[in-house]
């Protein structure tokens, strides 16, 4: 191996690498297949310009203003306003399993910089962690410290995310061809607002087309994302944890690493980027304890909030065994004291007023039904009024003697304070040895403000301490599967999806705001996440109202819940609940297995998604309409990713109920007649012709090869 070039490969993509004179990407795309040798490396010696440096200047992994590098610094921070600038030299490179480990020391400034590296050979998607270690006797303070990607020069679109609590995951795009565009997250979690990720690709790339690189970083903290076009016209996207004013302080031989960038190349557009992140989240993220299918939720939240009454919880619970629920969940108000969202918070006793049998007859009688018992808490955060409030004050995530505002009626605990922490482990490994519980929903339900632990910031201390108490938990209780709540979208990333089984992906439960919403998280999540409910017809959040069908298929493409009292529903909705429920456990293999798809379509009034089993054998889509349609008639529908010398069986599952005979005079043929037989190669050239609907309604329908 030649230490100044690396190569890299993995299923479709190729990444080439120098090290000398500093550790620099020279190519990342689409996979090479010519052999070459370093002299062909002439090739992208780059041109020095007049009016600037002598030579030329690298754009490294680490950029360095010291080189000569005017963009953004992948190192700010200096030992007592010394040793602030940096410039790291290549010392030694380790390369095994399509994983580097590139060392490289500022001998001056008493610095060592470990580059870690990793191409997946079978999804694609490249892994960048940075370290720094300390070498000095003397503190040095890092106030910045980022991972860089290089981007090549037609990447000059990129899409973002933006949102908020109940409209979350909202895309938005532009043009970059000067400048930059940077987000903040400062909120002391992932954020509904700004989720960490980034998407650049070349003008115009869309959902089939274009070439794409897609960027996420796995942290659950503060995070700054940016997106760079220098003046020499060169682009690099950048990530890092946000750290507050003095959060790090490293001693000698001390270190500090960032969290994992996780990135992907796709020339077939989103399709191909989501693909590779799925598949990687499936096979190295995710982890559950046991193989199963993931069992259909009922979530007592939205049915009963803090009016519990164990007798009528298990009516609930028997009648949700009769829909065919697999899992039951008892939301908030289960402990002492807590009987409205302003209390008892940190009291994770048993209330004994409202289960004067204790809990356990509740358990036994969902367990005895055949269904999962599951349990919501919120350890992270404290009301004051508790009695654990009253006894330490102490103990909370702030500077003292600062009046800290309350976020929904709370403070957060300091879990960096060892008593904090020890406490919370046994409060909940307590309440998982007592009862038969084998699922916990984990809510954090407020954005932090001045964390500080021994009167210093500490919100990097603190987002490492809630990873030690999911992880200590489940090595405890390593079959009991955890939900990542955080107000729905609060905390969703590939970090805490290490420690976690499914999100809660919005506190909305509108089926029409759920269409963009979940499509926005599914391009770096697979569908076995990404809970999805369905709502009673009025819409607790939106005040509006949809079809039981309309909300079943827009909760089918998901983990499936529903979120209500069934023993209210009318004979009608249980019906529909019951049915939407058989018809997602009859499609979940697929569903939580294949390949997702998103279909561009010329009218944005109608979405259009589905899933493709990875040996192309079977496919099922969905066609939700949002809004009137622009055009009297919508057009045809062409589905790509079907074998084209194979003929399949179309059959329609589901259409709206004012359909024949509704909107339009006569809809297309094969949504009338019982089957219809296409090839792959047709359904991909040629299509099927789209109905008409109503908006707020949807078709679905499955393809089985023959």
């Amino acid at each position: 191996m030649n230490a100044q070039i690396v190569k890299l490969h993995s299923a479709n993509s190729t990444l080439i690498l120098q090290t000398t004179p500093a550790v620099e990407i020279l190519y990342w795309g689409e996979k090479l297949h010519t052999a070459f040798d370093v002299n062909v490396l002439s090739a992208l010696k780059r041109a020095v310009p007049h009016g600037r440096l002598d030579a030329d200047v690298p754009l490294t992994l680490s950029p360095e203003h010291g080189r000569g590098l005017f963009s953004s610094p992948g190192l700010e921070g200096h030992r007592n306003g010394k040793d602030w600038s940096p410039v790291f030299h290549f010392k030694s490179l380790n390369e095994e399993q399509n994983a580097l480990q590139i060392v490289s020391e500022d001998t001056i400034a008493g610095l060592q910089l470990q580059i870690e590296l990793r191409l997946d050979p079978q999804t694609d998607v490249l892994q960048l962690r940075h370290t720094l270690t300390n070498l000095k006797s003397e503190n040095y303070q890092v106030d910045r410290f980022a991972v860089t990607l290089p981007l090549p020069e037609r990447a000059d679109e990129l899409l973002a995310f933006h949102g908020r609590w109940v409209r979350e995951f909202q895309p938005h795009r532009l043009n970059l061809r000067h400048g930059g565009y940077h987000q903040e997250n400062r909120r002391g979690r992932t954020s509904h607002e700004n989720f960490p990720a980034f998407i650049q690709g070349t003008t115009g790339f869309k959902e089939q087309q274009g070439e794409v690189w897609g960027f996420h970083f796995g942290w659950s903290g503060n995070h700054r994302l940016r997106s760079d076009v220098k003046t020499d016209g060169r682009r690099f996207m950048q990530a890092e944890a946000l750290y507050f004013a003095g959060e790090i302080q490293l001693a000698e031989h001390e270190s500090l690493s960032t969290p994992w960038l996780y990135a992907t190349y796709s020339k077939d557009g989103l399709n191909g980027m989501s693909h590779a992140f799925h598949q990687f989240v499936r096979q190295q993220i995710l982890h559950f304890p046991t193989d199963k299918p993931r069992p259909v939720h009922l979530n007592t939240w939205e049915g009963i909030y803090f009016q519990h009454d164990p007798d009528y919880i298990m009516q609930m619970a028997t009648q949700a065994a009769e829909l065919g629920v697999e899992r039951f969940i008892i939301d908030d108000g289960w402990f002492k004291g807590r009987d409205h969202d302003r209390a008892a918070l940190g009291d994770w006793y048993l209330d004994e007023k409202k289960y004067p049998n204790g809990l356990e007859p509740v358990v036994a009688h969902v367990r005895n039904l055949g269904m999962e018992f599951g349990i919501w808490v919120e350890p992270e955060m404290i009301n004051p009024d508790s009695d654990l409030y009253r006894a330490h004050p102490d103990w909370l995530l702030a500077v003292p003697e600062y009046n800290q505002p309350t976020g929904r009626n709370q403070y957060a605990l300091d879990l960096q304070n060892p008593d904090v922490f020890a406490y919370l482990l046994e409060r909940l490994d307590d309440l998982l040895n007592r009862y038969d519980i084998s699922y916990i929903k984990w809510d954090m339900n407020r954005e932090i403000v001045q964390p500080g632990h021994e009167g210093k910031a500490a919100i990097t201390g603190q987002t490492h301490a809630v990873y030690r108490l999911f992880d200590e938990l489940r090595v405890r209780h390593p079959l009991v599967e955890i939900e990542s709540c955080a107000s729905g979208g609060g905390r969703i990333d590939f970090e805490v999806l290490k420690r976690t089984h499914r999100f809660w992906t919005s506190d909305n439960n509108d089926a029409l705001e759920r269409q963009q919403i979940q499509r926005g998280m599914s391009y770096f999540f697979p569908p076995e996440v990404m809970g999805s409910h369905i709502g009673s017809a009025h819409c607790h959040c939106t005040a509006r109202s949809h079809s039981i069908q309309f909300r079943g298929l827009t909760a089918l493409f998901g983990h499936m819940g529903v979120e209500l009292d069934p023993v209210k529903e009318t004979a009608e909705e249980q019906a529909g609940f019951a049915h939407f429920i058989a018809l997602h456990k009859q499609l979940r293999p697929l569903l939580h297995s294949g390949r997702v798809v998103r279909i561009d379509h010329h009218d944005s009034a109608m979405m259009i998604n589905g899933v493709i089993a990875e040996d192309k054998t079977e496919a099922v889509f969905l066609l939700s309409q949002l809004a009137m349609p622009t055009y009297s008639l919508s057009g045809s529908l062409r589905l790509p990713g079907l074998l084209p010398d194979k003929n399949y069986c179309l059959t329609v599952l589901e259409k709206p109920a004012r359909f024949d005979g509704g909107v339009m005079k006569i809809q297309p043929e094969w949504l009338t007649q019982e089957e219809t037989v296409l090839s792959g190669e047709w359904l991909e050239k040629v299509g099927i012709a789209l109905p008409v609907m109503d908006p707020e309604s949807a078709v679905l329908f499955q393809l089985k090869m023959l």
